[in-house]
């Protein structure tokens, strides 16, 4: 048991999965596969890219949506790792620079169209999580970011 959180004492890494929910990255690769599918692309090399450019931003988002939260979840779920002190607000942030930048560096390698689109879906994630996320416009940003994805 971890004394900080009376939960299981998961570890450093314990606490990154838990903030990026990487137990959900493989419904992103779904969306990846369905999208080619949908096209009537054989999935290749840019597929592959595009895929892990979707993956970057969606860890991206996950990390920006724990930053932008904090405060709230410092009363309503403080077992989180940025409360909990298990991951530190400048270190989530940076994890979500870091993985935005990875995703669109992965997106230009499969192609103008893949850079094009996560470009907009960078912009969307990043207008939802500090912006969007607690107006009306909310529900249609999150929307629009899985269309994008």
């Amino acid at each position: 048991m971890s004394a900080r959180t009376g939960g299981p004492d998961t570890g450093r890494l314990g606490a990154w999965a838990e903030l990026l929910r990487v137990s959900a990255v493989f419904t992103v690769v779904g969306d990846g596969l369905a999208g080619a599918a949908s096209l009537g692309v054989r999935p290749g090399r840019a597929t592959a890219l595009a895929v892990g450019a979707s993956l970057c931003l969606y860890e991206a988002g996950m990390a920006l949506n724990d930053w932008a939260d904090r405060e709230e979840d410092a009363v309503d779920r403080p077992h989180r790792p940025i409360p909990s002190g298990r991951i530190s607000p400048p270190a989530a942030l940076a994890a979500a620079g870091g993985l935005t930048a990875a995703g669109l560096a992965l997106a230009a390698r499969a192609g103008r169209p893949s850079l094009a689109v996560g470009t907009a879906l960078a912009a969307t994630v990043w207008a939802y999580d500090l912006r969007l996320k607690h107006t009306p416009a909310g529900p249609v940003a999150m929307g629009a970011a899985r269309s994008l994805d």
